[in-house]
């Protein structure tokens, strides 16, 4: 039963091909394509404005320098929230359930907003580790702590996103599992727990959205402090 609920998160393979690759190319597809015409149609309309307005809310508060993020950001926020998604549909795969695909987008961007902000602002990053004030006994212990908590921050970024998506998946198995073995032994208990089951996907829903957006906001704050 264990090695059943968790089989769906290994990564299928068909004629020796990883689907995985399929899996993460295939948003991309979904998009449209740059249109030279005066009116675009609807689907390019709300990309727009989806575009404009992540963007202008989460570069907000970020300097000049860090406007330069605009596309890399915006861009894997359309990845991250069309994968969550279609990993909710039946007979799919989620990479996002994966926790070294997470490691390999969170760690690299983390890892580029220290270093951005160690080459423009040395003192200033430095002084992190150091807040001002501090009782000359604890000066190696504060060190130590946020030192620990700063290269926590990609494993956290990356953990995060994987026990969300994964538990979201885990129980609307479990929900869906439960219905069908109650079809023919209560009718009753079936339809209530086909209703919980609906509940249940519509909170995945939200949470595949709202876990693609967390992701890309705490990036944009570690951001923030190195600009």
């Amino acid at each position: 039963m264990t090695l059943n609920l968790f089989n769906q998160f290994a990564s299928p393979f068909l004629l020796g091909i990883p689907l995985i690759l399929v899996a993460t190319i295939f948003p991309w597809f979904l998009f449209p394509a740059p249109s030279n015409r005066w009116l675009p149609n609807r689907l390019t309309a709300v990309q727009t404005w989806f575009s404009k307005t992540f963007t202008k809310q989460i570069f907000a508060p970020i300097g000049l320098l860090g406007h330069k993020w605009a596309l890399i950001l915006t861009s894997l926020m359309i990845f991250l929230l069309s994968i969550n998604l279609l990993g909710l549909l039946p007979y799919t795969f989620t990479p996002t359930t994966q926790l070294s695909m997470n490691l390999g987008l969170a760690v690299p961007l983390w890892l580029a907003t220290v270093l951005i902000g160690f080459r423009n602002y040395p003192t200033a990053s430095l002084g992190h580790f150091l807040p001002e004030g501090t009782p000359t006994p604890l000066i190696p212990i504060l060190i130590i702590i946020e030192t620990i908590s700063l290269f926590i921050r990609p494993l956290a970024l990356g953990v995060r996103l994987t026990a969300n998506l994964t538990a979201g998946h885990l129980l609307i198995q479990l929900t869906s599992t439960a219905t069908l073995t109650l079809l023919f032994l209560s009718p009753l208990a079936s339809s209530l727990t086909f209703i919980t089951l609906l509940l249940l996907t519509t909170l995945e829903i939200a949470v595949a959205m709202i876990q693609a957006y967390v992701f890309i906001l705490l990036l944009s704050l570690y951001l923030q402090e190195n600009t």
